[in-house]
């Protein structure tokens, strides 16, 4: 089998553009902005839920979340990556997120989303990022969300992650 520079490149980008959705899972879980924001192009769009527009709006709303010091995992599985164009891939990504936060009557309410980012991402300047997301919901369920405060449910499991820049992986990577 002959490997061949193109095939090379090819294999780089999808890396990139992996690399890319998991940079945004890390920027809406640890309230991280600057991570949030290197996984869009700054004219993209993003519909999401009950935001849809210029993606400058959808960090509007996702900082108004962060405010309320929710909490969010969001895990990414199955990523299929379809180059439409040179530097242009259509690319669906499969998530869990769980998701758990103040309900408008003071208590906290937690779901389970599964769902996909159906993503058009563009190369430029040699940089994959999002140029356009359609995040589908695929499954939604609400979980009851326990009552004890953290310190009784984590018990001796510690350091608990954190929002920026205090979750641990911000400590490692200071220190590299």
């Amino acid at each position: 089998m002959t490997v061949t520079h193109e095939k090379i490149a090819e294999l780089l980008d999808r890396e990139a553009i992996r690399d890319c959705i998991f940079r945004y899972c890390r920027g809406v879980d640890r309230a991280d902005e600057a991570a949030l924001r290197s996984a869009y192009w700054p004219d993209a769009t993003d519909q999401h839920g009950p935001y849809s527009g210029p993606v400058e709006g959808f960090f509007d709303w996702a900082k108004d979340i962060f405010k309320t010091d929710a909490r969010n995992v969001h895990t990414v599985g199955n990523i299929l990556i379809e180059f439409t164009a040179p530097e242009e891939a259509v690319v669906e990504t499969y998530f869990l997120a769980l998701q758990r936060g103040p309900a408008t009557d003071g208590g906290v309410r937690q779901f389970l989303i599964a769902g996909r980012y159906c993503d058009v991402f563009k190369k430029r300047d040699s940089e994959w990022r999002v140029a356009r997301r359609v995040v589908a919901y695929d499954w939604v369920d609400e979980q009851v969300a326990a009552t004890e405060p953290e310190a009784v449910r984590f018990g001796p499991r510690l350091p608990l992650g954190a929002r920026y820049p205090d979750d641990p992986i911000y400590d490692l990577l200071r220190r590299s």
